[in-house]
């Protein structure tokens, strides 16, 4: 809860994080911000997935605010997306540099440890442009 500005301002977790991408807490961004972050581990998420998990009644949310916060979470440097196949993107809470694994046979992503991933070299970058930055999608399926 926010006091007052003559007092000291203590921050709940959630509204700290929105605070950080300079996001008002409204209450459609606190209630996904909550199912989230509210525990502290990192997510991966779909739009769909996020939708489904705890969307109760009194904290009922659309599909469609769903995916518009996800974009805003995006856009303020909260999550990044993941883009798995050409449709479908995962939404990653977890800001590091770091790889992903893809199980094609589950549809699940999972983080990959970034220390075993080298990269030596990358093309360059066509002219004016620069990259910003490397995702890296590792598919995985079963053995046969």
């Amino acid at each position: 809860m926010v006091k007052s500005e003559n007092q000291h301002t203590s921050l709940e977790p959630i509204e700290m994080w929105l605070k950080r991408g300079g996001l008002r807490p409204t209450r459609q961004r606190v209630v996904l911000a909550e199912r989230l972050i509210g525990d502290g581990k990192n997510r991966h998420v779909t739009a769909e997935s996020l939708f489904a998990a705890g969307n109760d009644f009194r904290n009922k949310v659309s599909l469609a605010t769903v995916y518009n916060t996800l974009r805003a979470f995006c856009d303020a440097g909260l999550m990044r997306e993941i883009t798995v196949n050409g449709s479908k993107s995962y939404f990653d809470t977890n800001m590091t540099d770091h790889p992903h694994f893809f199980w094609e046979d589950t549809s699940q992503l999972v983080d990959a440890p970034a220390g075993e991933l080298k990269i030596s070299l990358l093309p360059d970058a066509p002219e004016g442009t620069e990259i910003s930055k490397v995702d890296v999608v590792i598919r995985l399926r079963r053995k046969f």
